[in-house]
Order: C-alpha cells, then structure tokens, then sequence
C-alpha cells in the first residue's frame, strides 16, 4: 500500500491488487513460451509435436494472463476523506463513508460450522446513492463475477449451506425506495445486491485478490478509516 499526502489535498491510501502483480513477467514468460513452442514444433519430428502444441498453448495461456494483468488499473481502490473508490478494467463504483452501515468478512455455514469467505463484504444504507456511480459495464462484470456467491445459503433449512434456492431468477423491473423504477442490467444488479444481502449480510463483495493485505486486515483498515472520518465530520 502506498500512502501520498500533500498540504493541498487530502491524505489518500492506494491499494495496488494482487492479481496486479507480475503483469509484465507473467506476459514475458507467456512470449518466451509461445517462441520455445513454435521452434520445437520445427525441429521436433512429427511424432512428438504434441509436446510444441502443449507449449504454445501454455504459452498463449500466460500471454493472455499477462495480457489482463497489465489491463488492470494501477491501483484497485482509492481510500480517503471521501469515501473508496474501486477501479476496475471494466468501469469503477464509489461509496461514501456515509452510506456504508457494516464492513466485515462475510461468513457462510459449511454443516454444522461458520467459515470466512475470502472476500470483503459491505453492506448499505441505501441503494442509489451507489448506483449513481457504477458503470454498467461493471454491473455486467460483477453480476457474471457473484453468481456463485448466491449458492452460499445461510437458512435453516439448507443443511450443506450450499443450497441455490428458488429466488435466483431475476426480473426485469425493480422499484427502488425512493421511487425511481429501474430496467435491464441496472434492475438485476439491485437485485443481486438483495439476494446476496439476505444470504450473505451484504451488498458488496471485493475478493482477496483485489486487496493488499488479508481480508481480515481490510476489515480493520476501513474500519478505522471509516471511524476515523465520521469522527471528523462531526
């Protein structure tokens, strides 16, 4: 984590992902494999040319790993006075310090035990002051990226805690409280946020590899930021 202050502008903490790093190496390495493969598959007899073929595969796969690693922004999330900003390759969302009611790392009953979830779970306050700021393309993304979230089923009456359920199937409009009426991706969005909120206690998610540090860790940072800033604005 890098941590930049200047007398003209507020304290800010840039957390840079995990999933960031070794973008460049890993797309290098992908190159130098794609180049062994193709030589091999020159100089090998036709016989053993699977072994080139497994090589340029191997190859195109760290490429392409690379490749998305590079893509990514700098830096997942912007931590300040404001609130947290997460960026993404997709678009970005932003939630001020105000509207989060609880920040901490969702639990999901495995039998008879409670296990962490390798995720930072936030929950709301109220929907469209957050809506205002995602992209729709990240509602795509994030809707794709969750669905295997809404297996996880703390109910009773789900004794794996895996359970799928029957209230998966999302509709076409949603009304939120303040009256305005959402369609399309906007309208599955508010309503994976709800499915996940009643099955998991939250809204929002940010997984491990985004994050700097332990979600647990996390947990405690935007605790305290979040402590510290209503402190301040009282």
């Amino acid at each position: 984590m890098s941590i930049t202050s200047d007398v003209a502008a507020p304290k800010q903490l840039l957390i840079k992902a995990q999933s960031k790093s070794n973008g460049l190496t890993t797309s290098i390495f992908g190159v130098g494999l794609l180049l062994t493969g193709f030589i091999t598959l020159k100089i090998l007899p036709n016989e053993l040319a699977i072994a080139g073929f497994v090589i340029v595969c191997l190859g195109i796969i760290a490429s392409i790993i690379g490749y998305y690693k590079i893509k990514e922004p700098d830096y997942a999330m912007t931590i300040d006075e404001k609130g947290i900003l997460y960026q993404h390759r997709y678009g970005q969302w932003f939630i001020d310090w105000e509207n989060i009611q609880r920040i901490d790392v969702p639990r999901a009953s495995r039998g008879l035990d409670l296990i962490d979830l390798q995720l930072v779970g936030i929950k709301l306050k109220n929907y469209p002051d957050f809506l205002h700021t995602v992209s729709q393309r990240l509602m795509t993304n994030m809707l794709m990226e969750q669905r295997p979230l809404l297996a996880h089923n703390n109910d009773d009456g789900c004794a794996t805690g895996f359970c799928a359920g029957e209230d998966l199937v999302l509709k076409g409009k949603v009304k939120l409280a303040d009256g305005t009426v959402l369609t399309g991706v906007k309208a599955m969005f508010v309503q994976r946020m709800a499915l996940l909120r009643k099955r998991l206690g939250f809204d929002i998610y940010i997984n491990e590899a985004e994050l700097d540090r332990t979600p647990k860790d996390f947990v405690a940072l935007l605790r305290a930021c979040q402590s510290d800033v209503c402190s301040n604005r009282r």
